[in-house]
C-alpha cells in the first residue's frame, strides 16, 4: 500500500475555554471567602469596577457594624492559608492547579477523604499532577494537612522533626495496638524496650491528629449561609439568596466617561475594562442563579430532612441534581464547593446533602448513609453500662430496623465518627468508674 501526502476536510465541535468561560466556572466553584478576596483583586486591577455597598438592613455577621467582607477579612480560613502557600510555591501551573483543587477538597480537620483519582476526573487533571499537587499541599503549614489518614497525618509531623525513624515507623504501623493499649506487642513489632516505647508514645501524644482544628472556630464564624430556607405560608419552602452574603460589583460610566476623549490608547483601555466589568457582572449573576437553582433542587428532593432531621435525610447523589436541572455534574460540584444553607436544622455544606444510598433489607426504601451514621451515634449514646454494642450487634439492630449494611461499614462509620469500639467503650467506662484503680495489662484485648 503506497504512502502519499493529501488533504482531507473534517468537521468536529470541540469545546473551546476562553478566559471569560475559565473565569466564570471559577466563580462558580468560589467559597463566599474566595469570591470577595478575587472581587477585591479585580476591583484593584480595573478602574472601572466598584464594590457595591451592602443592602439596606441586611444581616451583618457577628452584628458588627463592618460589612460581610469586612468580616471575612479580619479572619484567616484553613483554606485561604494553603492557598497563600500554594501560590507562593515554584512549580509547573497544572501541579499549583492541582494543589489548589486539592485544597478545595479537603476537610475542616485537614484531612483529605476524597479519592485522588476521583480529584483528577471531577479536574480534568492528570493522575501524575494531583499527585504531585499532594506533595505540595502537604507541604503547606500546618504540618499534617493533606493526609488522607491518621498515619499518614502523624508521619508527615515526625518526619518534619526527623524522628521518622524505623522503630517508629513500626509504631505507625500499628496504630491499632495503641489504640488498644496493648504495649508488649508494641515492643515485639519496633524492636525496642518499654522505656522506648513509654518515650514514643509520648511523641506521638505531643503531636496534633487534627491539624486544620486550629482554624476550626474561625471557619465557623465565616461561615455566612449563602442561601436561607424558610417555611412559607402554604407550608412549603421558600428558598432564597442571602443578599449580604453575594458581594455585588458596580460599572463606574462617570468615570469611563471622563477617560479617554481623543487618546487613542487610553480609549482601547477603557473599553478592554468595560468589557472585562460586564463579563464579570454577567458572571455574578450566573453564579447566583445557579446556586439558587442546585438549592432549590436540593431542598425539593430532601424535604423530609427540613421538616424532621438527619434521621429523614435521603440518599442524593450530585449527577441526580445535574440530570434535573439540565447541568454538567462537574457544574453541580463546583456548586456544592464551600457554599452554606440555612434552615430550622442549622447551617449545613451543601456537600452534607449529597450522601451515598444504604439499601434496605425488604428491598424499600434505601436509606442515606448520614441517616445511618446518625442512628449509629443513638443507638451507642443510648447503650446501657456495663455492656457496649458490638458493630455485630449494631448490624442485628440496624437490619431489625429495616437498614441493610455490612459489619465493615458499620466499622468505618465508627471510625469515622470518632467512635471507639465497644472493648475501648467498656475500659474507658471502666476507668471512669474507678479512677484509682491500678489498670492491669490489655495484651491480648478482643477486637469489637
Amino acid at each position: 500500500m503506497a504512502l502519499s501526502p493529501r488533504m482531507e476536510l473534517r468537521q468536529s465541535q470541540s469545546l473551546v475555554m476562553t478566559p471569560q468561560l475559565q473565569q466564570a466556572i471559577k466563580l462558580l466553584q468560589m467559597s463566599g471567602v474566595q469570591l470577595a478576596e478575587y472581587l477585591a483583586t479585580e476591583v484593584e486591577k480595573n478602574p472601572l469596577l466598584e464594590l457595591a455597598p451592602p443592602p439596606a438592613g441586611g444581616v451583618r455577621p457577628g452584628g458588627g457594624e463592618g460589612s460581610y467582607l469586612d468580616t471575612l477579612a479580619e479572619e484567616e480560613t484553613l483554606f485561604g492559608h494553603l492557598r497563600a502557600q500554594v501560590g507562593a510555591m515554584r512549580a509547573l501551573p497544572a501541579v499549583v492547579q492541582a494543589a489548589l483543587a486539592l485544597v478545595d477538597e479537603l476537610e475542616e480537620d485537614g484531612y483529605l477523604r476524597v479519592p485522588l483519582a476521583e480529584v483528577a476526573a471531577r479536574h480534568r487533571l492528570r493522575p501524575a499532577e494531583v499527585l504531585a499537587g499532594l506533595e505540595l499541599v502537604q507541604a503547606c503549614e500546618p504540618t499534617g494537612v493533606g493526609a488522607r489518614n491518621l498515619k499518614e497525618c502523624l508521619a508527615l509531623q515526625l518526619a518534619e522533626r526527623d524522628r521518622l525513624d524505623p522503630a517508629m515507623q513500626a509504631m505507625l504501623d500499628n496504630l491499632p495496638l495503641v489504640a488498644q493499649g496493648r504495649l508488649g506487642e508494641l515492643e515485639a513489632r519496633c524492636g525496642v524496650d518499654a522505656e522506648d516505647v513509654a518515650d514514643m508514645l509520648a511523641e506521638l501524644r505531643a503531636l496534633d491528629p487534627r491539624p486544620g482544628l486550629r482554624f476550626a472556630r474561625e471557619t465557623v464564624q465565616s461561615a455566612v449561609p449563602d442561601v436561607h430556607v424558610r417555611r412559607g405560608s402554604d407550608g412549603g419552602w421558600v428558598v432564597e439568596l442571602n443578599t449580604d452574603a453575594l458581594p455585588r460589583v458596580l460599572t463606574n460610566n462617570v468615570y469611563a466617561a471622563s477617560v479617554g476623549g481623543h487618546d487613542a490608547g487610553a480609549a482601547a483601555f477603557i473599553s478592554e475594562c468595560r468589557a472585562s466589568a460586564r463579563w464579570l457582572v454577567r458572571s455574578l449573576e450566573q453564579r447566583a442563579r445557579t446556586v439558587l437553582r442546585v438549592a432549590t433542587e436540593i431542598v425539593a428532593r430532601q424535604d423530609r430532612f427540613f421538616r424532621t432531621g438527619v434521621s429523614e435525610l435521603k440518599p442524593l447523589t450530585q449527577r441526580a441534581v445535574a440530570g434535573s436541572l439540565g447541568l454538567h455534574e462537574s457544574t453541580v460540584s463546583r456548586v456544592a464547593t464551600g457554599k452554606y444553607i440555612s434552615c430550622e436544622q442549622g447551617c449545613f455544606d451543601f456537600r452534607f446533602f449529597f450522601s451515598s444510598a444504604i439499601q434496605a433489607v425488604a428491598g424499600g426504601e434505601a436509606f442515606s448513609a448520614a441517616a445511618v451514621q446518625e442512628r449509629i451515634r443513638g443507638l451507642v449514646q443510648g447503650e446501657r453500662r456495663p455492656g457496649s454494642l458490638s458493630d455485630d450487634k449494631l448490624v442485628l439492630l440496624l437490619k431489625g430496623e429495616g437498614i441493610g449494611i455490612a459489619r465493615r461499614t458499620v466499622a468505618k462509620y465508627r471510625e469515622g465518627m470518632g467512635i471507639p469500639s465497644s472493648v475501648e467503650r467498656r475500659r474507658l467506662r471502666s476507668s471512669l468508674s474507678a479512677p484509682r484503680a491500678v489498670g492491669s495489662s490489655q495484651a491480648g484485648g478482643a477486637r469489637d
